[in-house]
């Protein structure tokens, strides 16, 4: 009787470590299908190890790789590391943000300078001072407006112009990054502008002084500026000498003019 109780005990036991075996497969079947699955829904990006400030040569110590979902990336995501190092950063880019093409620009040779300079574009450097300067608080990546201002010789008065609208400021000094927000009181500024727009600023100089005013950077808006209407001509009456009469009595002769 013991031995058949046994025989049962050891029976049992085997089936119950078949059993769990099975549930154990079939879990690593299970989790090992869930992970392929979550593997092929994710792509790897190329993210940012550190803030990167505008004008910045890209080196490998500033990339980083991460998986995310597809559905999370922009079609201008960066996908490899070899595809940014050596580029230079458009914008400033904070850590663990996702990099995109759009905000790099390819620097081939010469200063990192001429790899921030737009398609069509052209930078020209502007002497100023603290006051024409914005008091320091100009830095590369702002935006400004230049107003240009004339003295007449003859009444000493003076009028001003808004001559050029949201120009984006390349560098100040020989700096075309900084990693603070102080104001730096700088000699030079370099702008960014079309070469119509650079003949302007060169008129504007010669013609009188500049003064730089820093925009607000969500406000990318040209305004129009209004021209007062052209005074109407003064048209002045030409004199016409009213018509004469002449009457004569006996010998005197007498000149009379007319009312009209």
């Amino acid at each position: 009787m013991m031995k058949k109780r046994g025989l049962m005990l050891v029976m049992l036991s085997i089936l119950m470590g078949i059993g769990a075996a099975w549930v154990a497969n079939n879990w690593v079947q299970l989790r090992n299908g869930q992970m392929a699955n979550t593997t092929a829904s994710e792509i790897v990006v190329v993210t940012a190890a550190m803030d990167i400030p505008y004008g910045t040569k890209i080196e490998s110590r500033h990339l980083n790789s991460k998986q995310v979902p597809k559905s999370l990336v922009p079609a201008d995501a960066i996908m490899s590391p070899a595809a940014v190092e050596g580029y230079v950063a458009n914008s400033s880019v904070s850590s663990g943000e996702m990099l995109m093409h759009g905000r790099f620009s390819q620097h081939t040779s010469g200063s990192t300078l001429a790899a921030l300079i737009g398609p069509d574009m052209r930078a020209i450097s502007v002497r100023v001072d603290d006051v024409v300067g914005v008091a320091g608080f100009l830095l590369p990546g702002n935006f400004v407006d230049i107003l240009a201002i004339k003295v007449d010789r003859r009444s000493r008065k003076a009028t001003s112009d808004t001559v050029l609208q949201n120009i984006r400021v390349l560098a100040v000094d020989q700096t075309a990054r900084t990693d603070e927000s102080e104001p730096v009181v700088v000699r030079a500024v370099t702008l960014e502008m079309t070469p119509k727009q650079s003949e302007t600023l060169a008129k504007s100089r010669a013609e009188g002084s500049i003064q730089l005013t820093l925009r607000n950077p969500n406000d990318d808006e040209v305004v129009i500026a209004e021209t007062a209407p052209a005074p109407a001509p003064v048209v002045r009456k030409r004199y016409v000498p009213p018509p004469e009469v002449t009457v004569i009595r006996g010998t005197k002769v007498n000149k009379q003019k007319t009312k009209g």
